[in-house]
């Protein structure tokens, strides 16, 4: 008995009869892929956002933009208000004290001693020196007190260091003149060829060697309860001219010309300006 074949019913779908192929895929529908993979990365692959998304997203940069902006524009509104707080108190403390710098001059200078000698076995020279000098301080302030430390103070001709000495710290109070008088001098100090030869050339000159005074020292400034830390100062005093003289009684140097400039040391870090 010969086996038949076996006879497969046809699918009707809204009777009609369908296609082989598309039966089949109704039958067997593809499986849903829930996540897609990009052939060159193992990490998978993130559709690009919403325009929701993109919309919350501009307008947290927008909120991000404004919120600095404001920022911005409340500190400088800030500052203006401080450094204009600041001018203003600047102003009054002005109208109310008139401060001003500390005046100095100079009184006298003689150069009691100067020996200028060369060796000649190894050509070296030596300078020994003694200078009596005399300079005021003017507090020209009616309400405020200047206190100085003591104060270092050198005696030098175009670089050169002709006598160095000091003075011990005193008061000046407002609308005074204190009288500074001190000796300066050197023992026997070796100079090189270039000082050496900037000396022997100053000694002839008709009207003397240049002279420079540089005073360095500290002050505290006192206005009433107000009172400061201490400030370095500089004082140098130019124009002066002095002569060399062996006698026992020597000249004293030519100070009509002196001037003296006073200037603030202030020290940030390890810079001094």
């Amino acid at each position: 008995m010969k086996m038949k074949d076996r006879v497969y019913p046809s699918i009707k779908l809204n009777g009609a009869t369908a296609n082989p192929a598309a039966a089949a895929a109704a039958t067997n529908p593809p499986a849903t892929k829930t996540q897609l993979y990009n052939p060159m990365s193992h990490h998978p692959y993130r559709p690009n956002p919403t325009a929701h998304h993109r919309h919350n997203l501009r307008r947290r940069r927008f909120s991000c933009r404004r919120c600095f902006c404001l920022t911005c524009f409340w500190s400088i509104l800030l500052l203006i208000a401080i450094l204009l707080l600041a001018a203003i108190a600047a102003a009054a403390f002005y109208v109310l004290y008139h401060p001003h710098r500390p005046a100095f001059s100079v009184t006298s200078l003689k150069i009691s001693q100067f020996n200028l000698t060369t060796t000649t076995s190894d050509g070296t020279t030596h300078l020994t020196t003694q200078a009596n000098l005399t300079l005021s301080a003017k507090n020209p302030n009616k309400k405020v007190i200047f206190y100085y430390d003591p104060m270092s103070i050198t005696v030098s001709s175009n670089q050169v260091t002709i006598s160095s000495g000091s003075f011990k710290n005193f008061t000046n109070s407002p609308d005074t003149i204190f009288i500074i008088h001190t000796t300066t001098g050197l023992k026997f100090q070796l100079l090189d060829g270039d000082e050496s030869n900037s000396l022997k050339s100053d000694l002839k000159k008709k009207n003397g060697i240049p002279l420079q005074i540089v005073v360095d020292t500290m002050v505290v400034v006192k206005m009433e309860k107000l009172k400061t830390k201490k400030i370095g100062i500089r004082v140098k005093c130019d124009g002066i001219h002095g002569s060399v003289q062996k006698a026992k009684n020597p000249a004293l140097a030519n100070t009509s010309d002196a001037k003296c400039k006073v200037d603030l040391r202030i020290k940030i870090f390890k810079w001094t300006f």
